[in-house]
């Protein structure tokens, strides 16, 4: 399958943070630990085994036996789970919420971005082992952000009430999602595939969590992919002493705080992702994740009628640990307390918020892992390329604004010449010569020559605009099909990986699709995959 790439600032679909970042600009330096580069890991690993003790691995390879008790791992799997014992293995980790059945297509580029980095690693550094992470956020307790996923420019949802910790819903009502997306799809093998995976996963487990584990072993699991459950007893106590810490010192909160004001000062354009809490905890029991708070020194959990004193409050941190949940700026810590992590891989948004969390890590002691920007793809279709070259369309022309598209084909086509920059290259020497003359006179003068030009220029231009809009209705046609191929590609003016479902491509390519894009992705490359399906 032939790939091309485009340097992700030229799609304009990125932040000018996260393109700062991967241009190494020396103003983000204090903000990230290494730039991800291969010969950078080499000290991210030394890092991380002076700072990750034997005993919390001991916890972690035991956690993780437990939760894949009633899982059919790979051998891949397990042979991954039993290096993470040794001392020379560590993991590259992503993460991603429980959206139903994956949600948007940048799922997989995330994990398979994982994955790949895992390889690249062992063939750079033999002697280690490398092992790639999902880890699953089933504690997210935003319902409306994964109930959903589009297939075909519809949306396929599943209505219900919820509250509490995604991952521990159960079930109902998915038969009739899957009844109504059944109904979109064909009768090919692939359609029978995706609607008995859709079954396996959604309507023979028991709760959100267990089915995405499920669905996503399948898909991954050939690959030696581990899924860990944060939400777990025995990793949560490993997390203890940074719970009491955010309790009682409200550590992070005072230097992501500080970490804020500096990264608003370097750019009014970076705009901060995540703002702290005093108090970065929620508390979690039986339907309910809601925020612990302090008030003249009660600790409250809000809208519920538990409250502690200080006492009472660390007893019940020692006695029950899962039921403290991080939010989105104590997770990541407590992602890099329990896992032997060198790399995590998120997309813009989440480098983003990583970028304010270095010097919290830096004071409780943490190793600060390289940030890597996940792997970004558009991928095409053999008859969409063909629209391509018969348009004369270029796919880096594809990542320009609609209108701005239609304006750069009208004048690529158009047999009038559209650009009045000559005309008004000369409107303006013209204009140079009364200037020397209105200096003779007096300044009123003057000022009705530049009248006159600014007059002038403006009607050239008034001129242009109506010649494009004409010679724009004269070639309907044709701007219609570029405009068709383009919301095909970019659905809603989006990244089609924001927007479509893996579904959609499974569909035409079955497993093809996977075992492609782990061909093709690379992680390293810092630019955004442009992958022709055939």
């Amino acid at each position: 399958m032939p790939t091309d790439c485009i340097p992700f600032r030229e799609t304009n679909y990125f932040s000018s943070l996260i393109c700062d970042y991967l241009d190494e600009n020396n103003n983000l330096k204090p903000f990230y630990n290494r730039f991800p580069e291969l010969e950078n890991f080499k000290a991210q690993i030394e890092d991380k085994a002076s700072n990750y003790k034997a005993s919390v691995r001991e916890t972690l390879v035991a956690a993780l036996e437990n939760q894949y008790k009633n899982t059919e791992a790979s051998a891949e799997t397990l042979s991954n789970i039993n290096a993470l014992k040794q001392e020379n293995t560590f993991t590259v980790t992503t993460g991603h919420q429980l959206n139903l059945f994956t949600g948007p297509t940048y799922f997989f580029y995330k994990i398979i971005s994982t994955i790949n980095l895992c390889n690249e690693l062992k063939a750079a550094y033999p002697e280690y082992n490398f092992v790639p992470i999902y880890w699953m956020a089933s504690e997210d307790h935003d319902f409306d952000e994964i109930n959903f996923f589009n297939f075909q420019g519809k949306k396929v949802q599943w209505n219900r009430n919820a509250s509490g910790a995604v991952g521990e819903l159960n079930l109902e009502g998915l038969d009739s999602v899957l009844n109504a997306f059944a109904s979109e799809l064909n009768a090919s093998q692939n359609a029978k595939e995706l609607q008995e995976l859709f079954k396996e996963a959604y309507l023979d487990n028991d709760n959100l969590t267990n089915a995405t584990r499920y669905l996503v072993n399948k898909l991954f699991s050939q690959y030696g992919l581990i899924i860990l459950d944060g939400n777990d007893k025995a990793l949560k106590r490993l997390f203890v002493p940074y719970i009491k810490e955010d309790l009682l010192n409200k550590t992070a909160f005072k230097h992501v705080t500080q970490t804020n004001e500096a990264l608003n000062k370097l750019s009014d354009s970076y705009k901060i992702q995540v703002n702290p809490r005093e108090i970065n905890l929620f508390y979690i029991v039986s339907g309910v994740r809601e925020r612990i708070v302090e008030i003249d020194d009660t600790y409250t959990v809000i809208d519920t009628n538990i409250t502690w004193d200080k006492t009472s409050l660390l007893q019940e941190v020692e006695q029950y640990p899962e039921r403290f949940s991080p939010n989105v700026v104590m997770r990541p810590l407590y992602q890099e307390v329990i896992l032997p992590n060198l790399c995590y891989i998120g997309g813009g948004g989440e480098l983003a918020y990583w970028f304010q969390l270095k010097s919290n890590f830096e004071t409780q002691q943490v190793t600060f892992p390289i940030l890597l920007l996940r792997n970004s793809v558009l991928l095409i279709t053999e008859k969409q390329q063909e629209k391509l070259e018969k348009l004369n369309l270029s796919v880096s022309d594809l990542f320009l604004k609609q209108s701005e598209l239609r304006t750069k084909v009208t004048k690529a086509i158009s047999k009038i010449d559209i650009d009045f920059s000559p005309q008004k290259e000369l409107l303006k020497n013209q204009f140079q010569d009364l200037y020397k003359l209105a200096e003779k006179t007096d300044a009123s003068f003057l000022g009705a020559v530049g009248a006159q030009e600014r007059k002038q220029i403006k009607g050239l231009e008034h001129l242009e605009k109506r010649l494009l809009k004409a010679q724009k209705r004269k070639l309907q046609d044709h701007l219609l099909r570029v405009t068709e191929l383009q919301n095909e590609l970019f659905p809603n003016q989006s990244l089609q990986e924001r927007q479509a479902n893996f579904s959609e491509f499974y569909l035409e390519f079955g497993d093809q699709l996977i075992s492609q894009l782990v061909l093709n992705l690379q992680p390293l490359k810092g630019k955004f995959t442009i992958l022709n399906l055939k």
